[in-house]
């Protein structure tokens, strides 16, 4: 017997022949639909990734500066933080297919003109649209992938997209480093290459993808809400950027932002008790499971976005890698992601725990960061590969497992904006991680190289690495050489301050409760519970009856999005929809 077919034995294991038929018809289309949206999920992955180990020779072909080399990763970030929690209330509200092709078309728009930047400034500006599209297709993606698939089942499906992100992952920083080493191709490639696979995804989403429910009438969404904590978020990443290079960190230009954000972050909070169809509800984030997971989920932000954007400068300048080398060199964080995303989605499914997973995840994350917080200019490039997978294994143990428990905890209809907060405060991490990562590097290149040329006698009087080209071919030769040491040997302390951000995330997970993933889509046990009570059984398993649900209407306490409002299609819900 082949191990496909053995496969298949264990996977309808118990059923009779007429379920495991039904139930490989319902597989065989959820991969169909999966197709088009996890070719979507890679588009937008590769897009992050393939310009990592690119940006050293992009930045140094359009005379960019350290500071400016975060901020065309932070742009990107930054935006697709800012759209997650609207993308993840429209898809509450409105037609989830109709959004995700928008959300593909702004990424061909944004990665179009990104390609045909002529500066700095200008690649900053346009990758913002890209990452608007990109951050918009991650999160709605996410969520109709959620709509479709029970919780339960749901662990088996995470594996493929932990897969594919893996994939992404490892094929981006490769792809980039080839391309900017192609002389016929240039880095403007790096942008213009997602084109292609995400026009192939438009035309099997377009095909394949049905997903239930066309949003509730007169539905309203939020935008007051989400300029707000957008606001508070870019004020807060603008100082971390500007801070200690235009203005000192005790100051007015300090007073005016911090507290600037903090206003913003208060009336945040005002508008969302007020408002009727919150961006981000606030019952969600009081949720424990929810709040503990978004602590968390800062953690594993820090330090994916963090490994990923710091590597290609550290083996790039610090070593003297060529990109190629780079993107292969970086590859053991990505295979131990693979391995770990695709093995942990089967046993949760399998176990029908994600607890363990999780905890397990991040304590490998935390411990593969304190490694890579002992690397410098002279580490043996295999230990530094063994670190570098330790920490990919517990980033694919841990990081859809994070969405999936809060997923399990909210009812069908806050499933967008249960997703979207969790992915938001991920990309958050991510961002302000990489302007506070890139100031602790600039600022320990800065002190490395001026104690080393002042110990040549050479004149470091106002020297900041922050704000001086990252084109080093100008330099004097002994010049050049110190300061590429200074970047190879001031990378431990970026990974030793990812690792202290890792543990508190260990912290928060290990105060997580640990729930039984449910096999439907049925709203949480407490409703269940009302609607037994008052209406008895449903007709059949994870149908209420039409009694049933009207009888919850009067019963369940009325909100925008409440258990209430979700029954009203789960009976017409199958997995092919």
């Amino acid at each position: 017997m082949s191990d496909k077919d053995l496969t298949t034995r264990r996977a309808y294991a118990g059923m009779t022949v007429e379920e495991a038929a039904k139930a490989h018809h319902e597989h065989r289309q959820i991969l169909k639909v999966l197709t088009g949206l996890l070719l979507a999920m890679f588009v937008g992955n590769l897009s992050g990734t393939i310009v990592g180990n690119a940006l050293p020779v992009i930045v140094g072909e359009i005379g960019g500066t350290q500071q400016q080399y975060t901020w065309i990763i932070t742009s990107t970030i930054l935006a697709s933080t800012a759209i997650t929690p609207i993308a993840g209330k429209l898809a509450d509200l409105f037609d989830k297919k109709k959004l995700l092709l928008a959300s593909m078309v702004v990424f061909i728009a944004g990665s179009i003109l990104a390609g045909l930047s002529t500066s700095a400034g200008m690649l900053i500006g346009v990758r913002v649209l890209q990452g608007i599209g990109m951050g918009a297709n991650m999160v709605l993606t996410q969520i109709i992938i959620a709509t479709i698939i029970p919780p339960r089942q749901r662990g088996r499906y995470n594996g493929y997209m932990g897969a594919v992100i893996a994939v992404a992952t490892v094929s981006g920083p490769l792809a980039g480093g080839l391309i900017v080493d192609v002389p016929w191709l240039g880095w403007r490639w790096c942008f213009w290459a997602t084109v292609p696979f995400m026009l192939a995804a438009i035309a099997v989403v377009m095909r394949n993808l049905h997903v239930p429910g066309k949003g509730r009438p007169g539905a309203k969404v939020d935008y007051l809400g989400a300029l707000l904590i957008s606001l508070s978020a870019t004020l807060l990443l603008i100082w971390v950027s500007f801070a200690n290079h235009e203005f000192a960190w005790v100051s007015w230009q300090t007073a005016v932002m911090l507290g600037a954000a903090a206003v913003a972050a208060v009336l945040f909070v005002i508008v969302e008790q007020r408002v009727s169809e919150p961006v981000v509800p606030l019952r969600i984030l009081s949720d424990r499971t929810t709040a503990l997971a978004i602590v968390a989920s800062l953690a594993v932000g820090t330090a994916l976005f963090g490994a990923n954007v710091f590597l290609g400068q550290y083996f790039q300048i610090g070593r003297g890698y060529s990109p190629t080398i780079a993107g292969w060199l970086g590859l053991p964080l990505m295979f131990g992601l693979l391995i770990s995303s695709t093995v942990a989605g089967r046993w949760v499914t399998a176990s029908g725990r994600w607890k363990p997973y999780v905890v397990g995840g991040v304590a490998l994350l935390a411990a593969g960061m304190g490694l890579m917080a002992m690397v410098g200019a002279d580490t043996s490039v295999v230990l530094i590969g063994v670190f570098l997978f330790i920490a990919g294994l517990g980033l694919g143990a841990s990081m859809q497992n994070l969405v999936l428990a809060v997923q399990n905890s909210v009812s069908l209809g806050n499933v967008g904006a249960a997703t979207s907060t969790v992915t938001f405060f991920r990309s958050l991490g991510g961002a302000i991680g990489i302007q506070l990562l890139g100031a602790v590097y600039a600022q320990q290149v800065t002190s490395l190289t001026s104690t080393r040329l002042a110990a040549q006698g050479v004149d470091v009087s106002g020297m900041d690495s922050s704000t001086s080209s990252l084109d080093l071919s100008q330099l004097p030769a002994g010049v050049a050489n110190v300061i590429h040491s200074a970047y190879g040997d001031g990378i431990g302390l970026v990974f030793g301050i990812a690792a202290i951000v890792s543990v508190i995330g260990l912290v928060a997970v290990l105060f997580m409760k640990g729930t039984e993933l449910r096999n439907t889509w049925e709203v949480p046990a407490r409703s269940q519970r009302v609607i037994e009570e008052v209406a008895g059984q449903p007709d059949k398993p994870g149908v209420p009856s039409a009694a049933a649900m009207a009888s919850v209407d009067a019963t369940v306490p009325a909100s925008p999005a409440s258990d209430a409002d979700d029954l009203d299609d789960v009976g017409a819900r199958g997995p092919r929809d």
